[in-house]
C-alpha cells in the first residue's frame, strides 16, 4: 500500500478532469451497471502511468465522442476495487496501468500495459478516440 500523500497528485491527475474514484467492489459494480459507456482507468504509480497513461486518457477526452462515465481504480491502493474491475476485464490478464471501455456493462475495448508502456500519450489518446468514435 502506498502512502496517501504519495499518490494524491496521481489520483488528482484523473479526478481533476472528471474521473470518479472507485474504492470498493460495490463501487465498481455500480459503475459498470450504468447504461451507456464507461471508461475505467487502472491507475498506477509507475512511470508509464505518469508519462503515457494519464496524459493519454486526458487527451482522449478532446474528442467529439466521449464516454458517458469516467472512473478510476488505483493499483496497489484500492485492492478491492482493482480486483473487481479486473474481474470484468477477463480474458485480459491483470495489468497496470490499463484502460477498459465498457458499453452497457460489456467490455468493448482494452488497453493493457504493453499497449501503454513505451508508447507516446498521443498514440494512446488516438487509440482511445477510435474506440470512443466506434462505441460512444
Amino acid at each position: 500500500m502506498y502512502p496517501p500523500e504519495l499518490i494524491k497528485p496521481m489520483r488528482e491527475d484523473l479526478t481533476a478532469i472528471g474521473f470518479k474514484e472507485l474504492h470498493t467492489e460495490q463501487d465498481v459494480a455500480g459503475a459498470l451497471s450504468q447504461e451507456g459507456t464507461t471508461l475505467v482507468v487502472v491507475n498506477s504509480v509507475c512511470g508509464c502511468a505518469a508519462a503515457n497513461a494519464r496524459p493519454g486518457a486526458r487527451m482522449s477526452l478532446q474528442n467529439g465522442s466521449t464516454p458517458d462515465h469516467l472512473v478510476t481504480v488505483f493499483a496497489g491502493v484500492d485492492r478491492e476495487a482493482v480486483d473487481a474491475a479486473r474481474a470484468q476485464m477477463v480474458p485480459f490478464p491483470p495489468s497496470s496501468p490499463a484502460m477498459a471501455l465498457f458499453k452497457n456493462g460489456e467490455l468493448v475495448h482494452m488497453l493493457e500495459r504493453h499497449h501503454i508502456e513505451g508508447r507516446a500519450a498521443d498514440m494512446i489518446a488516438e487509440n482511445l478516440k477510435g474506440a470512443f468514435n466506434e462505441h460512444c
